[in-house]
């Protein structure tokens, strides 16, 4: 395909999804052929009171790819289907936390629609995924009964692993979102990964990753430099993702971490440019959105992705 045809087809793509739907209308997710290279991205937008910001239009944003401005092809504010990966974390320091964390895991995949599908994933020193992806709630709450205690924590390898089915999983030029909901009480102890390759992972697939870290009960445990790099590594790769981290304070602040995320998901802007850099270099590209006649809103999103090779 020629660079011509390719910004002819993007144009087309734009005139349908720049004009189609309202904001409750329900549409079709569109498809993209494998010649266009779309760059899509998933936008939480919130106000100074953390608020999710829901009435925005597409002449609304400021898209910058290393500070020269795109021109969107795609803007949706449908609620998209999902794809997730719901991991929790099963060492053995979660013994007497996990019934209250089993709870709060199901009365979150009861948020989830028919069109969305969730993979459960239990880690300790192993990675299980306890239910593929599916769309059955009694199969996932099914799951997620049958986690179970023991074991040091593989937090990086887990992370690796979910990562990649995600990245596989359903059609990819389909527009659907897709996210990693983390729960994990410390440290990384026995993963072969390392931090930077996951983090680098990330950064290459379009998923949200949202993380819930519990923190030990007590102080000395909190200071262990191990559980601070932990802590760093969640909050880094929730920034690169455009996701979030929540560091509750008790168990009991779990269903409203949940529901947090939830809400987040239900209320994301998608939208999507052909880059106007055409050099197929592999480096990386760095964005930033912007709602320039809007004061006092955060753009939450990923934070840049790396150019094809040729």
């Amino acid at each position: 395909m020629t660079r011509r045809a390719f910004l002819s087809l993007t144009a087309v793509v734009a005139a349908i999804l720049l004009t189609s739907g309202g904001a409750g209308a329900q549409v079709q997710p569109p498809t993209f052929g494998t010649g266009i290279e779309i760059i899509n991205l998933n936008l939480s937008v919130t106000d100074t009171a953390d608020n999710y910001v829901t009435d925005l239009e597409a002449p609304d944003f400021a898209v910058f790819e290393d500070g020269i401005r795109q021109e969107l092809s795609l803007f949706t504010h449908e609620n998209l289907p999902i794809s997730m990966v719901i991991m929790l974390d099963t060492s053995a320091s979660m013994e007497e936390k996990i019934a209250v964390a089993q709870q709060a895991a199901i009365r979150f995949t009861r948020t989830l629609r028919p069109v969305d599908l969730a993979q459960i994933v239990q880690f300790n020193d192993r990675t299980t995924t306890l239910q593929p992806f599916t769309n059955d709630l009694d199969a996932l709450e099914a799951a997620i009964l049958a986690t179970d205690t023991s074991g040091p924590t593989a937090l990086h390898n887990a992370l690796y692993i979910a990562l990649k089915d995600l990245s596989r999983e359903g059609n990819p030029a389909e527009l659907r979102r897709r996210a990693v909901v983390l729960l994990s009480d410390g440290e990384d102890t026995a993963s072969l990964v390392s931090d930077e390759q996951v983090l680098e992972l990330a950064k290459k697939n379009e998923i949200n990753i949202y993380a819930i870290s519990l923190r030990p009960n007590r102080p000395q445990d909190r200071n262990r430099q191990a559980f601070s790099q932990a802590e760093y590594l969640l909050t880094a790769l929730t920034r690169e993702t455009g996701g979030r981290v929540y560091f509750p304070a008790s168990l009991s602040e779990l269903d409203a971490v949940y529901d947090r995320i939830a809400e987040e998901l239900r209320t994301l802007y998608s939208v999507g440019y052909v880059s106007s850099n055409a050099r197929r270099d592999g480096k990386w590209r760095r964005i930033v959105v912007r709602v320039p006649e809007r004061e006092g809103v955060t753009v939450r999103h990923k934070l840049g992705y790396y150019a094809p090779e040729s």
